[in-house]
């Protein structure tokens, strides 16, 4: 459909939420969130007032002579983002998918304001720093790459790694579902990856109706009841040193997953909850992407998407210290690697080869058979989350 300076254009329901420096606008038959300057919401609402684009675009012009207002490129996008309902008292067919979190939270309001207010965010905070003193003071008990040995049997020490794992990363995700739900907004939790790990995630896209003030807690409820369970392992190996060698090896199994997911938290090359903290703090709404259009531009060897830049006007300073921040995070993933997982994984590999060249009725092959089992499993679901995002970015 044609758009001119003649045409009329209504918008779909929206409601705006005034942001650090621009707006969001969303779509309420979608429930999509996308940002938008100041000129942008003018000529919205003068679309919806019933004036002709042309009209708009003078009008534009007056109230801000040192923009570059194109009314016909701006419509042709609101088009494309299928946030016009009409034109020229035509109505444009489409179907609406809505991409908000289906479903009845079974988590009430109250539970979540109960886990996080004033009070207990206070006292997350005060456990955080506790955490690192206790560190500083107790070298000793930081993560050693053998922590996750528990045990001489391969399959038993995998089977005790996932299930802290995964209680541990179900009860991050359900910190992020309380508190949201402490604001009465809709949530809910399905499978994704960060880079080769599989991972819980928390859809938290109702969150751009709170106010930016409001957002940060949301993003680092996580992290807060992380340091809880931190807390609660380095207490346990202080107070009662002379437990059993399971015990200590339990607390440090503990201790080994907790600090490790946290210090992927600071990759924020990945959109780790770090990311976003630092996404909100700065008003800038697309900072991976530009700044992998940065780098790009710099490094031309990279084939890195090619995407269009959408940088808003003071926001180029803060993408260059975001680059730098990108670099950083590759740097910690690579000691982690070298210093953790690779290890470990050699390891891994120097225990369980020899007992494929065992006769079945040895303890040591069926260990090396169920733990390729346990392995195969992580590489199906690695490959679900991988298959899902692709399929997601083909819509």
């Amino acid at each position: 459909m044609n758009i001119t300076l003649h045409s009329r254009i209504s918008i779909v329901p929206i409601e705006i939420h005034k942001d650090k420096k621009n707006y969001i606008v969303e779509d309420k038959l979608t429930g999509e969130f996308f940002e938008m300057p100041e000129i942008c919401i003018e000529a919205i609402n003068m679309m919806n007032q019933g004036l002709l684009l042309g009209e708009i675009e003078t009008s534009l012009l007056g109230k801000f002579p040192k923009d570059e207002v194109d009314i016909v490129d701006f419509a042709n996008q609101l088009f494309e983002l299928e946030l016009i309902y009409q034109i020229d008292g035509e109505k444009i067919e489409k179907e609406h998918i809505s991409k908000e979190p289906s479903g009845k939270s079974l988590v009430s309001p109250k539970l979540g304001r109960f886990f996080f207010n004033k009070f207990t965010v206070f006292l997350y905070s005060v456990i955080l720093v506790l955490n690192i003193v206790i560190f500083i003071v107790n070298p000793s008990l930081f993560p050693h790459r053998d922590d996750i040995f528990v045990f001489d049997i391969m399959v038993v020490n995998v089977i005790f790694w996932m299930a802290f794992s995964f209680l541990f990363v179900l009860i991050h995700e359900f910190a992020h579902v309380l508190a949201i739900r402490a604001h009465n907004l809709p949530t809910k939790m399905e499978i994704g990856h960060r880079m080769f790990f599989v991972v819980l995630l928390t859809d938290m896209s109702s969150i751009w109706r709170l106010p930016p003030k409001d957002r940060n807690i949301l993003f680092l409820a996580g992290l807060y009841f992380d340091s809880i369970l931190l807390f609660i392992a380095l207490i346990g190996q202080l107070l009662f040193p002379n437990s059993s060698e399971f015990i200590i090896g339990l607390m440090h199994l503990a201790t080994f997953d907790i600090v490790l997911r946290m210090i992927f938290q600071c990759c924020i090359y990945m959109k780790t909850d770090l990311y976003y903290v630092f996404e909100n703090v700065s008003g800038c709404y697309n900072l991976m992407e530009n700044a992998k259009q940065t780098i790009r531009k710099r490094l031309t060897f990279l084939k890195l998407e090619q995407m269009d830049e959408v940088v808003f006007s003071g926001e180029k300073r803060t993408v260059s210290y975001y680059t730098l921040l990108y670099f950083l995070g590759f740097v910690i993933t690579i000691f982690l690697y070298f210093n953790y997982y690779i290890p470990e994984i050699i390891h891994v590999g120097e225990q369980i080869l020899p007992g494929f060249v065992q006769p079945p009725t040895s303890l040591l092959f069926w260990d090396a058979v169920v733990f390729s089992l346990q392995v195969s499993i992580f590489i199906f679901l690695l490959l679900y989350s991988w298959r899902k995002k692709y399929l997601l970015n083909k819509v």
